[in-house]
């Protein structure tokens, strides 16, 4: 709070140090009310640049709609996306998925949407799933820009706060900070996951199989301490550089670890950054969603309805799962939190477009770097939010 108070006062002030409320004293000196003239904006320079997110955004058979709504809900110009259907999904899902991204007038504008043509399969609860975000990381590292964190997704999450309300509150945070929910203290799971080695078909089977167990079991390792916790996470640039690059060898060595590890998307990316030197202090133990598990042992996500929305809204997190298919909830949140229209990407700030008669405000474009966060929108929830995430994220940091 303290630091969102000296903020809120920095940006009180011109660059020259002049208030930039001179109205009292005008209102003493002068009978006119019309001081317009004498108020000074913020110029643009004085207020930190936004980052830059890079989305992966998976989806399995059947989900190929609910890719497209979730990237829809995600989009901003300066962003990334990488989408991915498994190799489950059937040929004509995953065409009709990259035909959708092709003829966008807008993706294919900012050319930042890229589709996985070649789809990997992907095993429940197996190392393939840890093998594609790793995939997509290498992938969005290759096509260059200028992007500050990771964020994998699925088809079953949502945003529940505007990417331009994200992008704001991220601009004032260190972009070395890496939101991943975790523990050491791993219980039960160092029976029934540490200790137990499966095999996951899906490294050499060309169809979905679940993972089998081998008799034999091994001993919890000593090179380095496990950690566990949640399978979503915003990850930064510099770690994910490492994780790709490997200029040490603990990525390579984590990664054969959990390559016969049950669950490993729960504990690779965890193992990693608390084993690492240099990343064990960029840690908030926090997976920025909210999620209404089963209890005991919190394992299975509820699918969330339309009953949960206010639950979703008081928890001023900027993503939820598991919504399932196309639920009404979904409508809802793009009714009151999103303002989003079917079939379009959510406005921000960089639309300048007209918003009458059913017309696309996106459909002309100003400057991309312009954020209008919260009140853009005229929602308090919305920017209630906002304002909460950026308090916690504060004090986190």
């Amino acid at each position: 709070m303290v630091s969102l108070f000296l903020l809120f006062l920095s940006l009180m002030t011109s660059p020259g140090g002049t208030s930039l409320f001179p109205f009292y004293k005008s209102l003493a000196v002068s009978s006119s009310f019309f001081v317009e003239s004498k108020l000074h904006p913020v110029p643009v320079s004085s207020l930190p640049p936004p980052p830059r997110f890079a989305y992966l955004i998976s989806g399995s058979i059947g989900e190929g709609n609910m890719l497209k709504r979730t990237l829809e809900a995600l989009y901003h110009p300066i962003n990334r996306y990488v989408l991915h259907l498994d190799l489950e999904s059937p040929p004509e899902e995953r065409l009709d998925l990259q035909n959708y991204v092709q003829n966008h007038s807008i993706f294919n504008k900012f050319e930042n949407v890229k589709v996985i043509t070649k789809a990997n399969l992907v095993t429940y609860r197996g190392p393939t799933m840890v093998a594609t975000t790793l995939h997509a990381a290498a992938i969005l590292l290759r096509e260059g820009g200028d992007w500050d964190w990771f964020i994998n997704l699925s088809a079953s999450d949502y945003p529940l706060v505007t990417q331009d309300d994200l992008l704001h509150t991220f601009s004032y945070l260190s972009r070395d900070l890496n939101f991943i929910d975790h523990t050491s203290n791993i219980g039960w799971k160092e029976s029934q996951r540490a200790k137990p080695v499966i095999i996951d078909p899906g490294l050499y089977m060309s169809k979905k199989a679940d993972v089998f167990w081998i008799t034999q079991r091994r001993s919890v390792p000593t090179a380095f301490k496990l950690f566990t916790g949640s399978a979503w996470m915003a990850l930064s640039r510099p770690f994910i550089d490492y994780c790709i690059w490997g200029w040490e060898n603990l990525p390579r060595i984590v990664l054969m670890y959990y390559a016969n590890f049950i669950s490993s998307p729960e504990g690779y990316f965890h193992t990693v950054v608390c084993n690492a030197q240099q990343f064990q202090n960029t840690t908030v133990n926090s997976d920025l969603h909210f999620i209404s598990w089963d209890n005991p042992p919190k394992q299975h996500p509820h699918h969330l309805n339309i009953n949960d929305m206010q639950r979703m809204v008081d928890s001023n997190a900027p993503f939820a799962r598991k919504i399932v298919g196309e639920d009404p909830v979904l409508d809802e949140i793009d009714k009151k939190l999103l303002h989003k229209r079917p079939n379009m990407v959510v406005a921000g700030g960089w639309c300048i477009g007209s918003h009458e008669n059913g017309t696309d405000p996106c459909s002309i474009t100003g400057n991309t770097n312009v954020l209008k966060p919260g009140s853009f929108f005229l929602n308090p929830s919305v920017a209630a939010a906002a304002a909460a995430v950026a308090t916690l994220l504060f004090l986190f940091h």
